[in-house]
Order: C-alpha cells, then sequence, then structure tokens
C-alpha cells in the first residue's frame, strides 16, 4: 500500500509504500527516518527537495492494478455527481474489470456489489481493493446478463458489450428512481441500447454524455491548453427506473 507522496517543485510525484527503507529517485535518495515526516519538506543526500504528504484515497488509486481497460476519474466523477449516491446508497457494478469504478463507488457508497465473469480479473479486483483498504466492496464472480440476485439498488453501472441484455433483469433489481449507467466506447452502441430503452416501460432516458478533459498551462505570461489532453474515452448513457 502506498503510504506517502513526494512531489517536488516542477509537480513530478513518487510513490513511497516501504517506509523502514531509504526512497531512492534520480536525484537521490531520501532517509528513512525523514519519510516518516507528516508534512513539510524533506531532502535528498544531493539537496534536492521534495514535499511530503500521506498518501490519500486518490493518490492510491492512480497507482492501482490494471487488468482491463478502466472507467477514469473524469468519467467516475460524473457517475457519482449525476446519480447522487451517497453513504446509504446500495450500488452494483457490473463488467468489474479492474475493479477501478467499484472502489472509487465504494468510497462514497455504503455497499458496492462487483459482478465480474473473468476469474483473473476477480484476483486483481481483490487486490486493488486490499491496497486501497476498502471494507464495503462484495466480488461475485457472476454474469450480469443471466439475472442479478442482489435487490433494492440505488445504482447500476454496466461496462459490457451488451447491455441491453440486462434490461429486464435491471428493473428487478433496482429501486424506483435508481439509476442505470451504462459505459459505452462507441457511439454506435450507444445508439443500440437506446433504442431497447425507448420501448421498455421500466425506464426513461436521461441523458448521454461524453467527458473531454483539458489542462492548462499557466506560467509567467504563458497561459494555454496542454497539448496533451484526456480525450474520448467512453459514452455515459444515463437511464432511470420509473
Amino acid at each position: 500500500m502506498i503510504k506517502k507522496i513526494l512531489i517536488n517543485k516542477d509537480g513530478r510525484k513518487f510513490y513511497v509504500s516501504n517506509l523502514d527503507k531509504d526512497f531512492h529517485t534520480q536525484f537521490g535518495f531520501i532517509n528513512k527516518k525523514n519519510l516518516k515526516k507528516k508534512k513539510g519538506i524533506v531532502k535528498t543526500n544531493t539537496k534536492k527537495e521534495f514535499f511530503i504528504f500521506d498518501a490519500g484515497f486518490s493518490d492510491r488509486f492512480r497507482k492501482i492494478k490494471r487488468g482491463a481497460q478502466i472507467i477514469t476519474l473524469k468519467d467516475a466523477g460524473s457517475i457519482i455527481a449525476e446519480t447522487g449516491i451517497n453513504k446509504t446508497s446500495k450500488v452494483l457494478d457490473a463488467g468489474g474489470g479492474s475493479g477501478a469504478l467499484s472502489c472509487v463507488l465504494a468510497n462514497i457508497a455504503k455497499q458496492i456489489i462487483t459482478y465480474e465473469i473473468n476469474k483473473n480479473f476477480i484476483k486483481i479486483i481483490k487486490e486493488n481493493i486490499k491496497n486501497l483498504d476498502l471494507k464495503n466492496i462484495v466480488v461475485k464472480n457472476k454474469d450480469i446478463t443471466k439475472g442479478i440476485s442482489d435487490k433494492n439498488l440505488d445504482l447500476i453501472v454496466l461496462d459490457l458489450l451488451n447491455p441491453e441484455k440486462v434490461i429486464n433483469h435491471a428493473a428487478k433489481a433496482l429501486k424506483s428512481g435508481g439509476f442505470l449507467v451504462v459505459y459505452l466506447p462507441s457511439i454506435t452502441q450507444v445508439v443500440s441500447f437506446v433504442k431497447k430503452i425507448n420501448k421498455s416501460k421500466n425506464f426513461i432516458l436521461i441523458k448521454i454524455i461524453e467527458n473531454i478533459q483539458r489542462e492548462w498551462k499557466i506560467e509567467n505570461k504563458i497561459a494555454r491548453p496542454e497539448f496533451r489532453m484526456l480525450g474520448h474515452t467512453g459514452f455515459l448513457t444515463f437511464v432511470r427506473r420509473v
């Protein structure tokens, strides 16, 4: 588990897991005694300065193990904001992959249930849960297209190829007013899903969004967008149980 974050004045980050040995960088090493500082500045043997912080959830999350493409923080943030989940919410995440979304949602919600059919991915999910010290995630080796055993859910998130196969199951598992959120990489998949949703008496389409994130560089008299940006990752379709 990552315990400390070191950041130099250029914004470069270093992640420290073991506080019982010196930490080596290309700028020199930091004595293990200094790594136990709660805050402030530490120096390498070459006098290079770093700000030191206790690692928070978002710091540890950025170093999770990946076995499949993850739903990014920008998209996870939209899911949280649009559905309004909170510390009382019960959530099902299907197509768990590396467990990234489950872990982010678990930091907000009361309980997360993760369905994943790939046993190798399940191992990765459990490892990430342990490294993030999360206690409110239940992982199940289940195919959601065959049915949902969990009921009275506030939110279901689907990250799988054929989400239309889950519509009827989701209707039985969600609370009235609960959300079904579908993450898909291509707009043709979204169109296919929306056609099915529009035929359902149990759901109403709320919105379809795509998040494009661009950072900015501000330095002296320079103010411009960064050349690299986090562009298209996927489409989020929000529907609600009526």
